[in-house]
């Protein structure tokens, strides 16, 4: 059973309550002004200074000590373009739009933390940010051009995770999440009659050996003790089941933990991609556009980190979680400081909760959330003592 403090178990009901508001009311990724609306409601009396704005919708909540290092504490508020099926009976009533992910419940922490965090004494600044656009929209990268980053010697991340049960925090150093590219490939022929097709070149058959050929790079150029990851997630070509298209795309993703093999990916699919589709009498156009890159824990940060975990959890509730191909933008706030991204362990198979993130059934234990907020608390403690 999580150690929670009088302060944080208080808070309970008010932190259920915020984050079913929040997941009846999702925002997609720059649209989440009631979101951020609710935060500063929520905030409002605190002692905290407020940042609003940021970015359009992300919020800055500071706890200011005394002189001392400034830790950031991260949370994600956007929600994804699916239509629920979960059943619970604080459902999404936003049609097409769901909070799939857990950032209603991040943000529930949070706001919360930032409440417990209010009155702190001691040395050091704790920032709390709310970060929108998350979900592949380049919202650290806003959030780091607003300013967010300046001054910070740390970051600390949380997010719920349906991998592990319900009482569980995951802390590992060292690499956790992958980097992810987007992909794009043109296969470009010439059209013609579906009955006549040696008058055409066709991007069908070449597109369909280019999919099959490049898994090739992961199983027989990429090391066997290095992880990667090719997917072509659409394809799109032809219009008429008796002709032959002009052109195919495919639209998919790359996923890498190691910098320099993420850096050699772009060639590797370019070359097999384009010597495929000539092969077969047509061409191909590659781009590869870089997304965030991996998320790796900083060592002395995930100490700490595993540190102030254990005092919630206990020994037993901490664990090492297994890396995962999934990306996140926190990497992009690991590059101007050392951090910690930890999993909030919020699955419970005895009730029904534990569906993968991102799906339309999606839902967890909120009794992580109290977990998670506390973590938050002791994690700045931690960090700045």
């Amino acid at each position: 059973m999580a150690r929670l403090s009088p302060e944080v178990s208080s808070l309970r009901d008010e932190i259920v309550a915020l984050r079913r508001d929040l997941h009846r009311h999702p925002e997609l990724a720059w649209s989440e002004r009631r979101t951020a609306a609710r935060i500063a409601a929520f905030l409002e009396g605190s002692g905290l200074a407020l940042r609003t704005g940021l970015g359009g919708t992300g919020l800055l909540a500071e706890a200011r000590g005394e002189d001392g290092p400034t830790l950031l504490l991260r949370v994600d508020m956007d929600a994804l373009p699916i239509a629920e099926a979960s059943g619970a009976s604080y459902a999404s009533a936003v049609e097409g739009t769901m909070h799939a992910c857990g950032h209603d419940g991040h943000v529930a922490m949070g706001a919360a933390a930032a409440r417990a965090l209010a009155g702190r004494r001691g040395p050091g600044t704790v920032r709390l940010l709310f970060q929108p656009a998350e979900e592949g929209e380049g919202g650290a990268q806003a959030m780091v051009a607003a300013g967010v980053m300046d001054g910070v010697s740390a970051v600390v991340g949380v997010h719920l995770w349906n991998e592990l049960p319900v009482g569980t925090l995951g802390v590992k150093a060292g690499p956790l999440m992958a980097a992810v590219d987007r992909l794009r490939i043109v296969v470009r022929g010439r059209g013609g009659h579906g009955g006549a097709p040696h008058r055409s070149a066709d991007p069908v058959v070449a597109a369909a050996h280019v999919i099959t050929a490049l898994q090739a790079i992961v199983s027989r150029e990429v090391p066997p003790t290095q992880a990667a990851v090719v997917t072509v997630g659409s394809v799109h070509g032809g219009a008429a089941f008796n002709v032959i298209p002009d052109e195919v795309t495919l639209t998919g993703t790359v996923r890498t933990f190691d910098a320099s093999l993420r850096r050699s990916m772009p060639e590797r699919l370019s070359r097999m991609a384009t010597g495929i589709a000539e092969g077969l009498g047509c061409r191909a156009e590659v781009e590869v556009r870089p997304g965030n890159p991996a998320v790796v824990n900083d060592a002395a940060v995930a100490d700490r980190a595993r540190r102030a975990a254990a005092r919630v959890v206990g020994e037993d509730g901490l664990v090492e979680p297994e890396p995962t191909m999934g990306g996140e933008d926190m990497a992009v706030y690991f590059e101007r400081a050392p951090g910690c991204f930890v999993f909030v362990g919020s699955a419970n198979p005895a009730r029904g909760l534990d569906q993968p993130h991102h799906s339309p059934r999606f839902d967890f234990d909120e009794e992580a959330l109290l977990v998670g907020t506390q973590f938050l608390v002791e994690v700045a403690g931690e960090m700045l003592a």
